[in-house]
């Protein structure tokens, strides 16, 4: 070796001399992997960002066709309600604010869960941070959140992994109803914290899962479903001698919240069945075992009304054509469980026909048979076949909020 050579090189620590294009090689390899691995990091939540921004390009198209400001059509509805309940509290209300009747009475509010807009008060509450600000920026974290969640749900599921988990996040961010995500909506926030509820099922956190359950509570009827599934697999747990106290502690703590909002309202109204009156009086929401719902299918197949009424029979259709699948599949049990609960509670109601496509979101555990399938294929298959749904979903929504002139 000549001198040159010994100065462009470093010894070893058996005094060997080690290259600099060694070294240099080292470095690379160090750097390509800390890039791959932040964007792994990364990943769930560019994918879940990139699908809402497309949709709300294409609702940006759609509000100025229709002559409607983009943050007006994303804060409509019930996000008004829970914008006003942000605000003012339930006994503070904005006061121009009715039930589906046009009337209001003092209980009336009560009709909406207290997570969401507690939440987006404590945000407001800081500097330099406005009321729909902060309901946007909660929904745009909680959806963020949800994200991470379903991504480690679709990694820690039998038979999953990294891509299903990846893919599982764009398929719930491109759903037909995913527009709500960017709304001042409770969904985002509700299915966050039910993603993070089933993985704490899937890898027995029992506390994680029952922490979770309980915020869910807070937020949304919905976990009513959650409850039934994280409390079955803890007690599949509890009598399989698993876990120690965990799986106890998990189904304990998971129907405190959902069971502490209707106890709260029970007190309010002078009722045990406060929450489901004031949603029978304000709604006509009630459980009528899918009767009308059966009814509206019937209707509108055999004579459809509108784009929005026949895709949402075919959206009803699909999930359960999915929950079928996932049964013979054996998708995990408690997932199952929760995406059977969520359709119960919705096609079992006969409240505004209009929403049952919007009340479907939170059953993403449908969406796995789906993830499972795209992730045996060709990366270029899924990313067209994704392509296609972003698109309809980015359309559909935004036709929901302008052009179809009622409710959601």
């Amino acid at each position: 070796m000549t001198a040159t050579e010994v100065r462009g090189a470093a010894a070893d620590p058996d005094g060997e001399p080690v290259r600099a294009s060694t070294r240099d090689s080292l470095r690379d390899s160090a750097s390509r992997l800390a890039t791959h691995r932040l964007t792994c990091l990364l990943a769930p939540a560019l994918i879940y960002l990139a699908l809402r921004e497309l949709g709300l390009l294409v609702l940006q198209l759609m509000s100025a066709r229709w002559d409607k400001p983009v943050t007006r059509v994303l804060t409509l509805w019930d996000g008004q309600w829970f914008l006003g309940i942000a605000d003012g509290g339930y006994g503070g209300t904005w006061p121009w604010l009715y039930d589906g009747f046009g009337s209001r009475r003092p209980e009336t509010p009560l009709a909406f869960f207290p997570g969401y807009p507690a939440l987006v008060r404590w945000v407001a509450g800081l500097p330099w941070v406005d009321l729909i600000g902060a309901a946007f920026a909660v929904t745009i974290v909680s959806g963020v959140f949800c994200a991470y969640g379903l991504a480690r749900l679709g990694r820690s599921v039998r038979g999953g992994s990294p891509r299903t988990g990846l893919l599982l996040v764009a398929l719930f961010a491109a759903s037909p109803m995913a527009v709500v995500l960017s709304m001042t909506y409770s969904e985002a926030t509700f299915c966050a914290l039910a993603a993070w509820a089933l993985v704490g099922v899937v890898e027995r956190r029992w506390v994680l899962a029952g922490l979770c359950c309980l915020g869910a509570g807070l937020v949304r009827p919905t976990a009513a479903a959650l409850i039934l599934a994280v409390g079955l697999a803890a007690l599949v747990a509890v009598v399989r001698r698993r876990d120690g106290w965990r799986p106890w502690a998990g189904a304990v703590l998971a129907p405190l919240g959902l069971l502490g909002y209707l106890g709260y309202v029970a007190l309010r109204t002078g009722r045990l069945d406060g929450w489901f009156a004031v949603q029978s009086q304000g709604w006509n929401s009630r459980f009528d075992g899918g009767a009308a719902t059966w009814r509206f299918a019937l209707s509108i197949l055999g004579d459809p009304r509108s784009v929005m009424e026949l895709t949402t029979v075919w959206v009803l259709g699909v999930a359960l054509a999915l929950l079928v699948v996932g049964v013979r599949q054996r998708v995990e049990w408690p997932l199952t469980v929760f995406a059977l609960g969520v359709l119960v509670m919705d096609l079992g109601s006969n409240g505004l026909m209009n929403s049952k496509a919007r009340l479907l979101l939170p059953a993403f555990t449908l969406l796995l048979p789906v993830a499972f399938a795209l992730a045996r294929r060709r990366t270029g298959t899924a990313v067209w076949l994704l392509a296609g749904l972003a698109l309809f979903s980015a359309w559909f929504g935004a036709y929901t909020i302008t052009a179809w002139p009622y409710a959601i």
